[in-house]
């Protein structure tokens, strides 16, 4: 965190802070400024039968916790206030005010009539700040150092964050592992280097990507690092579901674990294909039995072809021409083919797109076609002799840099017409 008293700018925690008319120092957010952050759409607007004075605070990343405004102060979204903690006090930026506080409680399973709140004691004062400031400034040397004791141990973890309390008398360690550690050496080693409390948190794959962020082979932001709050179960049902390619490395995200929004469009799949038959079932017709081998879920169409391990010539069939001839074969009826009526005369094939630039020019295939005819002129002028006076009748240059035509002469020229007129009339003599 710097703090620069010319711009009167301060940047802490990925925010853009500066100084406002009244003295304070406040957060005024910026695109991707912080992590989870919620958009206040009920700003003005108090229901009496919640309490107003709940505050949203957040901390490094992704932690946020809920205090209690006991000395009504006039806080709005962006405020940055000294609140309690165990022990001592930290520093927080209001995240959210008024009636929203108590519905994110609620969506958390946080909301109880017996929650121990916190308090906020002030809006920080310049002291707060530099100390504030020290305490940032901490965390990157913690890491480095209780990365090397975990090595010099041998412990099987890793540590992927720390977080300095505002008053730096507690740090707090993020760590993951597979199996359970035994740190109590590690804790006695940071706390005699460090002179401050010790404080371990175990924290999985998802949560260690939200806290750190990155970007996802979307080109957006890790859900997990702007809006995702919890974490729900993803299995690979949910990919055949789509009908996606079981491939773990396409599946997974910057965690390692399957991607989260594979979840996201999954009541849609699921909604739209209720209706459809049993993939497992197979369709009798006059020409034999059909085979499925792929589903388009929102075309409606479901593809078969007669060869159970081949995937040529597939026929797109309609599902409710699927389900009438399933609902004839339990009658013991085969019908003639797969399709009927119009349908069977007018096969749907898949045909490969056309890539065109976003110009809106010609395709992208256009310089092949000149490729080609590069390529078949050369060939055609190496094939080509170049006579026996090794090249003495090639054009010589002029001056200015053009080709002189070479000069002509009229007898040669009448000459070679007559002999090929002679040759062009010349008919052999069969034999008798």
């Amino acid at each position: 965190m710097l703090y620069n008293k010319e711009t009167e700018m301060l940047y802490t925690r990925g925010c853009c802070c500066k100084r406002q008319s009244t003295g304070d120092t406040a957060c005024y957010e910026v695109a991707s400024c912080q992590k989870l952050a919620t958009f206040d759409w009920l700003t003005g607007i108090h229901n009496a039968a919640l309490p107003a004075d709940i505050v949203e605070v957040r901390f490094k990343n992704t932690r946020k916790a809920y205090f209690k405004n006991v000395h009504e102060l006039l806080l709005q979204k962006g405020d940055i206030v000294a609140v309690e903690a165990s022990p001592g006090h930290d520093i927080g930026i209001v995240s959210l005010t008024g009636d929203l506080v108590v519905l994110q409680m609620m969506r958390t399973g946080q909301w109880s009539d017996k929650y121990e709140y916190k308090k906020i004691y002030r809006k920080v004062k310049s002291g707060d700040v530099e100390k504030w400031s020290e305490a940032i400034a901490l965390e990157h040397q913690f890491m480095i150092r209780s990365r090397q004791f975990a090595a010099k141990l041998q412990l099987k973890m890793k540590i992927g964050d720390v977080e300095v309390q505002g008053d730096k008398t507690k740090a707090i360690f993020y760590y993951i592992a597979d199996e359970r550690v035994d740190f109590r050496e590690l804790i006695k080693l940071m706390a005699d280097d460090f002179h401050v409390r010790i404080e371990m948190r175990q924290i999985g794959v998802r949560q260690e990507a939200g806290r750190i962020g990155g970007v996802g082979t979307c080109g957006r932001e890790l859900c997990c690092a702007q809006w995702l709050c919890s974490f729900a179960s993803v299995s690979t049902t949910a990919a055949r579901y789509q009908s996606l390619a079981i491939n773990q490395q396409k599946l997974a995200g910057q965690c390692g674990k399957l991607k989260c929004c594979l979840n996201y469009e999954l009541a849609c799949y699921l909604d739209a294909q209720k209706d459809f038959p049993q993939t497992f079932d197979v369709l009798e017709v006059a020409e034999g039995t059909a085979f499925h081998h792929k589903t388009d879920i929102f075309k409606r169409t479901m593809w078969y072809n007669f060869d159970k391990n081949s995937i040529e010539n597939l026929t797109a069939v309609p599902v409710e021409r699927v389900k009438e001839i399933l609902a004839q074969n339990k009658k013991g009826v085969k019908p003639e083919a797969l399709l009927s009526g119009s349908a069977a005369q007018a096969k749907i094939v898949e045909k490969e797109p056309e890539f065109t630039s976003n110009a809106d020019e010609d395709s992208i295939t256009r310089f092949d076609k000149l490729a080609h005819r590069h390529l078949h002129s050369k060939k055609h002028s190496n094939s080509q002799p170049q006579g026996g006076n090794g090249g003495k009748n090639r054009p010589e240059k002029t001056h200015g840099g053009n080709l002189a035509k070479p000069a002509t002469n009229p007898s040669n020229n009448e000459a070679k017409q007559s002999k090929h007129a002679q040759a062009k009339h010349y008919r052999p003599h069969k034999k008798k």
